[in-house]
């Protein structure tokens, strides 16, 4: 019997029986997909999908988070697409739309991700799992320190321009989680451009490098910490700050790690 659902974008989502050929285009959602026992029915992921290892390699990339190949994702014979509104276009969405249905998700912050998590597995037919994934990840980030005092931080996620992160992202999220302040909201955007002299005008105590999407190096710090005098600069794993789902678990054990260290 058919089961409709609402994405988080208000489109009603009709699936025929639980899907059993899903094609997901998002890798944090890939990675929260195998999690909840269902690796075995996805068939195509975007080519960022790395995780988890080695299962990930069995299922056939299809593109990338932007533009995929249609051909070889319809012979994949999907009987759904999983998406997310930040990692993947509205002309994408549209494209997949003409193979199968597909579901939306809109991932702002860490209330947002846990609701992804119920969500996806609700798609899936693994609430129980998925319940069990969310919950585990709300008690384990409860539990994160927070930074002895409220350090203000600018967060880089590309240079050549140099970006950072800005407001209403699930990064922004999670540094006020962990008691920071994110200068970069200040600036208008969700991932402003930054100029050089904005960095010392924002006057970060302490600037993160993250490994993703531009793969920050120790090579930099001494360039960035040029730009901002004064601040901590230090590199940080991208993964354990962006990607939500299933890898927000393990995330947690490093980011106490990390915080406990910044006595200052």
């Amino acid at each position: 019997m058919a089961t409709a659902f609402t994405d988080d974008l208000g489109r009603r989502v009709v699936l025929a029986a639980p899907p059993q050929r899903i094609i997901s285009l998002c890798p944090s959602q890939t990675e929260t997909l195998f999690a909840l026992g269902a690796g075995a029915r996805v068939v195509g992921r975007t080519r960022w999908c790395i995780h988890p290892q080695p299962e990930v390699e069995r299922v056939a990339a299809v593109g990338g988070t932007k533009k995929i190949n249609v051909g070889r994702a319809a012979e994949l014979r999907p009987d759904l697409f999983l998406c997310e509104k930040e990692e993947n276009t509205p002309e994408l969405v549209a494209q997949a739309e003409a193979l199968a249905p597909v579901y939306v998700t809109d991932v702002r912050d860490i209330a947002s991700a846990l609701h992804m998590i119920r969500s996806v597995g609700a798609l899936v037919s693994a609430a129980s799992a998925a319940d069990s994934l969310a919950s585990g990840i709300d008690m384990a980030f409860a539990g994160l320190p927070r930074a002895a005092r409220p350090q203000r931080v600018l967060y880089l996620i590309w240079r050549e321009p140099w970006m950072c992160v800005g407001s209403d992202t699930y990064i922004g999220s999670l540094l006020g989680h962990l008691g920071l302040v994110n200068a970069g909201a200040e600036l208008p955007g969700r991932y402003p451009t930054l100029t050089p002299g904005e960095f010392e005008r924002l006057a970060p105590d302490r600037v993160l490098l993250s490994s993703e999407p531009y793969a920050f190096t120790p090579a930099h710090l001494a360039e960035v910490a040029a730009l901002a005098p004064g601040a901590e600069v230090q590199c940080v794993d991208g993964e354990a700050f962006s990607w939500y789902g299933a890898r927000m678990l393990p995330a947690a054990d490093y980011l106490r790690s990390l915080v406990a260290g910044w006595t200052h």
